[in-house]
């Protein structure tokens, strides 16, 4: 485990200089304590873990940095983008606080630069590691500081949940964990946010 964290802190410290593109959005709507963003359509590369929720970025990374860095039929070396992001592969629950935590399988993505589309992306080499198309969405945001902790993340989650609710908004899908920086960042400085899906956008 050491070893992995490791090498995720090296790639990730390295990759942190070259993430100068995130998946672009627009601004809908701000609330107090989250927004609501339309996202436009971009490509994942994605794979699965079975892994506790804290772990499976650790346990995703690799392969997924093997596939940006060269492990590709084009050996194409592509630039990191921001934030990582992981769902769990369930169907959600009402609420979605209620998710069981526990070892379950999850997505980990990292989002390709927009100069690539799905057709011109050279193909994984490994078979663990697939690209897809994300359509353009409304998702709702809140976004914090601090360590990757359960609790923390729960607690922001709850709130997101509390907010969409207060708001009549409705959510679909998964919840969206996304991290911006590399395991060393101190835990202060670290930018989180959970993303979910909105089943519309928010009146005007």
């Amino acid at each position: 485990m050491k070893h992995t964290l490791l090498v995720v802190s090296v790639l990730l410290g390295s990759a942190t200089s070259m993430a100068t593109e995130s998946p672009k959005y627009e601004v809908l709507k701000r609330y107090d304590g989250f927004e609501v963003r339309r996202y436009a359509a971009y490509v994942v590369a994605e794979t699965e873990v079975q892994a506790e929720r804290s772990e499976a970025g650790n346990a995703a990374f690799g392969r997924l940095a093997g596939y940006i860095f060269g492990g590709n039929s084009g050996s194409t070396k592509i630039a990191m983008t921001a934030p990582v992001t992981q769902s769990q592969r369930i169907a959600m629950t009402t609420p979605v606080t209620q998710q069981a935590s526990g070892p379950s399988t999850w997505v980990v993505q990292f989002s390709m630069p927009s100069a690539f589309t799905l057709e011109t992306l050279p193909q994984p080499k490994d078979a663990r590691v697939t690209l897809r198309p994300v359509p353009a969405r409304v998702v709702a945001v809140v976004r914090y500081s601090g360590t990757w902790s359960e609790a923390n993340y729960r607690e922001h989650l709850d709130a997101l949940v509390a907010g969409l609710t207060k708001h009549g908004l409705v959510a679909k899908g998964e919840p969206i964990w996304a991290r911006y920086d590399p395991p060393y960042t101190p835990w202060f400085l670290r930018t989180n946010e959970i993303q979910l899906e909105l089943v519309s956008a928010p009146p005007q």
